[in-house]
């Protein structure tokens, strides 16, 4: 019993999802913390936040001296890799602690430790990548500052973008104009300028232009032609990114023989999914299962 238990840490911007699992692999607690990128939190709230979310792992499991039976803690992080890696230097009481991007739960489901792509888009986007020699590597993800295509950000940013103009009166009125003005709840009769300011005063305005997001999707859902061009481009760059991936770590391999997992909302839309298809020749399939069920994969291969 002395090395039964195994905790695994999926820790993105959004959120962070903490899992107990024991020698079987079955998860015995888990426990929910907010977002924890130190891009976006600080590294002293987010080392705060992961400690925090750790002890309350251990305590809702309710195991009598839960530290002395745990083999090895894998945290699987969003942010600078250098600053997670010193901060599981710090844990103790944890077993073997190591930490790595937080692509590789996501890879994990769509490859089962194979080679093979997976492209993701949620609070951020990226694509990740096992190669036939067994390396992994990691494209984009540069953060919502610099573009992270197919994101909700990237998409609350095109909406906006596209709906500025509009109520300038340079493009053809859409169902954006509306949406992204009614995100600001100034009201019908607020102007360009008022809608302008909005964003870019707002004390979070990353997340309120990803909160965007779900709109843009119901409209493009719903057949308007503009928000099905914004939701189907941004994707496109993500999907031409992993073409780039593709053509770099497998060379000489036909597209259609490389697996590629698609991880998010934006890219197992409907809309999107049955856009992107004639675009590409790679095995794109839908993953559906969480990041963290990857994480318990790994912890299950964790020796």
């Amino acid at each position: 019993m002395s090395s039964a238990f195994k905790i695994g840490v999926d820790g993105g911007g959004t959120k962070t999802e903490c899992i107990l699992v024991d020698a079987r692999g079955e998860i015995v607690a888990r426990h929910l913390a907010p977002g924890c990128n130190p891009n976006v939190t600080g590294p002293d709230q987010a080392r705060v936040i992961v400690t925090a979310a750790l002890d309350a792992l251990l305590a809702e499991s309710k195991i009598e001296n839960p530290k002395s039976k745990i083999s090895a803690t894998l945290l699987f992080m969003s942010g600078a890799p250098t600053f997670w890696q010193e901060f599981a230097a710090t844990l103790t009481g944890y077993g073997r602690v190591s930490a790595a991007i937080d692509s590789l739960p996501t890879l994990e489901l769509s490859t089962h430790g194979a080679p093979g792509l997976v492209l993701h888009a949620g609070t951020g986007s990226f694509v990740a990548a096992r190669a036939p020699d067994g390396t992994i590597h990691y494209a984009g993800g540069t953060g919502w500052r610099f573009g992270d295509p197919g994101s909700g950000y990237e998409l609350g940013r095109r909406a906006i973008a596209r709906a500025l103009l509009e109520l300038q009166g340079w493009l053809p009125p859409s169902a954006l104009g509306p949406a992204v003005r009614d995100h600001t709840q100034l009201g019908a009769t607020a102007d360009v300028r008022a809608v302008t300011r909005f964003y870019y005063q707002h004390a979070e305005p990353n997340r309120v232009i990803a909160a965007l997001a779900p709109a843009v999707l119901r409209l493009a859902d719903a057949g308007d032609a503009v928000a099905r061009e914004v939701v189907v481009e941004s994707a496109a760059e993500l999907l031409s990114l992993a073409h780039r991936v593709a053509a770099k770590l497998f060379p000489g391999i036909a597209l259609e023989k490389i697996p590629a997992g698609l991880s998010g909302a934006l890219l197992n839309h409907p809309v999107v999914a049955a856009a992107l298809a004639p675009q590409t020749a790679l095995r794109l399939n839908a993953i559906t299962a969480p990041p963290i069920e990857g994480v318990r994969l790994l912890l299950a291969r964790e020796t």
